[in-house]
């Protein structure tokens, strides 16, 4: 047996890393199509991992290390939920084919990890980024205590427990409301101010920080209590309350994305030199040019040829998503070059930005829905100039908006993956792992989150539906159908550019608003303060109780991040995890049943809502007494 302090890339990490990602995956997709945004795993992925392994003895911190390589990159590839779930929106698909989604949610996340590999060198080892989320992985390696991580671990299960009851009340019972919403209108512009109950949204702000919440917070000012309300007195709704969401969804939620793409975009600009020079560095390094087995990637040999495969599935999964409809031997080989050349080209690019942005703020705040939102208008703007060549025709459109968000799932997988990848790899470098086993664990992660994601997709559409989507069955409450915002987003801007439709006037308000924001985020970075443009636009875009509530979490973590900065982490954690698997729970027993309300009891409606909010705030004060008591408790 090898001694504990060898003990790496094992069978039985492996096991527990795929246990870990059917939780975190699962979680990720639901909030995911919720609200807009994920969470990241690494952290609480290294807290189980560490208990568990503790307990199966004959652990090692190598072995910790790459039970949550695998399992953050199996999580970090959920973020497919941007994109896949456009296609049923678009109505190409009716359900989310499994062999399909797998292989394409496979192919993408796996490009992420070869890009990452000849970036190693160049934005890990030889870099001074910060990779916030690496180190403070490796510090929670390196400095845990059995003790600390089975504190860590309650605190995890805690809040997992529960959000968990309280979504079971919500969700199945249908004891509690899930929300408030207060309306007026004035003339015709119409105000509103909604907020919801869930405890996955106040674990996110409590995560997100104080900056991002109030960043969002004043997005969703803008959006209802300037926009919305100008543009129902220039166009003189009258009925305002009743035409104010359509005006969010139609109008402001477009401005919303062009300042999440100027967001983005400037984040590319300000990185331009460093990435430029790391992938320059990069291409020139990237064969292994030392015996140090903390700095061997895999073998060059393997890597070329696991690229070359990765392109064939792709040609093979674009060709069976375009035939028979472009049996043309021109367009069709046309069409699969451009997927291919796109994932590749576009996506090293896109790869290298993102890792490199991960490296200075995190994978977590790294913009890109963003660049999701760029990747989509150059993609569909290359097919529209197809069609005006005459190589797609007017009766092919539809087969060629659903391909460009197809090619845009790829990306997304391969992004994400590439903004998380190096976080983990900085981690293994810090505590002296060995980087090509790192590489392997994160194949197993892309290979396992890509075997759960397509059963999850399926589960949550059958169960609650989509917001702008057909219901897949008849009978079905539209008002609880999942928001899915990004996806919804990109299939209206694909739809827009290739239809001639786009309401390009405010893509270019957002623009300008988006400018204004950087400007002003620069100016108050002078003065130690700040106003992220990106979660600014995420407030105007993202449905106003998502912001609100997460707002109130930014706002009550920066209350308490000083009394327990550990312990609310995993608490706010355990708030999403709870929610979210209980969220897959009740999707799967509406499934199975054909009845989305199987579990409900005959709760009269008009007290929900004061439930609703007592449970909601004693949550809040039970949250917030446990995080003081460990400070005041005597020593």
């Amino acid at each position: 047996m090898l001694p504990p302090s060898s003990r790496e890339l094992t069978l039985r990490g492996v096991i527990l890393g795929t246990l870990i990602t059917v939780i975190f995956t699962a979680a990720n997709v639901y909030l995911g199509l919720k609200i807009g945004l994920t969470f990241a795993s690494s952290i609480p992925a290294t807290i189980i991992s560490m208990v568990v392994l503790r307990v199966l003895g004959n652990s090692s911190i190598l072995e910790n290390n790459l039970v949550q390589t695998q399992a953050s990159a199996a999580g970090t590839l959920s973020c497919v939920f941007a994109a896949l779930p456009s296609l049923i929106m678009i109505g190409y698909w009716h359900e989310f084919p499994y062999f399909q989604t797998l292989l394409l949610t496979l192919a993408g996340g796996m490009t992420g990890v070869i890009f990452t590999i000849p970036l190693r060198r160049a934005l890990v080892s030889r870099s001074s980024l910060p990779y916030p989320e690496g180190k403070a992985c490796a510090e929670i390696l390196r400095a845990s205590s059995p003790e600390g991580d089975a504190q860590n671990l309650r605190a995890l299960i805690q809040g997992s427990t529960v959000s968990a009851c309280i979504a079971f009340l919500t969700g199945g019972l249908k004891i509690l409301s899930d929300g408030f919403s207060i309306a007026g209108s004035i003339g015709a512009s119409a105000f509103r101010l909604s907020g919801s109950f869930s405890l996955a949204l106040l674990g996110t702000g409590y995560l997100v920080g104080l900056a991002g919440g109030i960043a969002m917070l004043l997005g969703v000012f803008l959006a209802w209590g300037v926009l919305v309300p100008y543009l129902g007195h220039i166009t003189h709704s009258a009925h305002p309350l009743a035409e104010a969401s359509g005006l969010w969804l139609h109008k402001v939620r477009f401005i919303g994305a062009g300042v999440i793409a100027i967001a983005a975009l400037w984040t590319l600009i300000s990185l331009t030199k460093p990435v430029i020079h790391g992938i320059r560095e990069a291409l020139i390094g990237t064969g292994s040019d030392t015996q140090d087995p903390t700095d061997t990637d895999l073998p060059p040999r393997i890597v070329n040829g696991l690229a070359i495969l990765l392109a064939i599935t792709l040609a093979g999964l674009f060709t069976h998503f375009l035939w028979p409809v472009m049996a043309h031997d021109t367009a069709l080989i046309t069409l699969v070059l451009l997927g291919i050349g796109t994932c590749f080209i576009i996506g090293f690019l896109v790869a290298s930005a993102c890792g490199y942005m991960a490296g200075i703020i995190g994978s977590s705040s790294s913009p890109i829905s963003g660049i999701g939102i760029i990747a989509i208008i150059l993609i569909t703007l290359m097919l529209s100039f197809l069609e005006h060549t005459g190589l797609i025709t007017a009766a092919q459109r539809p087969i060629a908006i659903g391909f460009g968000l197809f090619i845009l799932s790829a990306i997304t997988a391969s992004a994400a993956i590439s903004n998380d990848n190096l976080q983990d790899l900085k981690t293994g470098q810090l505590v002296g792992a060995t980087p090509w086993r790192q590489e392997v664990a994160l194949l197993i992660g892309c290979v396992a989150g890509a075997l759960i994601i397509p059963w999850v997709l399926q589960t949550l559409y059958q169960a609650y539906g989509f917001a702008n989507a057909p219901l897949p069955h008849a009978g079905m409450n539209p008002d609880q159908v999942l928001a899915a915002p990004q996806p919804a987003l990109m299939s209206a801007i694909a739809t827009g550019i290739m239809n001639h439709t786009l309401d390009w006037k405010m893509l270019e308000i957002g623009a300008g608003i988006g400018i204004v924001l950087v400007l002003a985020d620069l100016g108050l970075r002078k003065k130690s303060l700040a106003l992220p443009p990106l979660a600014v636009g995420l407030g105007l875009y993202l449905p106003p109780e998502v912001s609100v509530t997460i707002t109130v979490g930014a706002v009550l973590g920066h209350i308490l991040r000083r009394h327990a900065q550990e312990k609310g982490t995993m608490i706010a954690s355990g708030f999403i995890v709870g929610e979210s698997i209980i969220g897959v729970v009740i999707a799967a027993i509406a499934g199975g049943t054909g009845n989305p309300d199987a579990l409900a009891l005959p709760i009269p409606a008009a007290i929900q809502p004061w439930l609703g909010t007592i449970a909601f705030l004693m949550v809040i004060v039970w949250f917030t007494k446990t995080l003081i008591k460990k400070e005041t408790r005597p020593s």
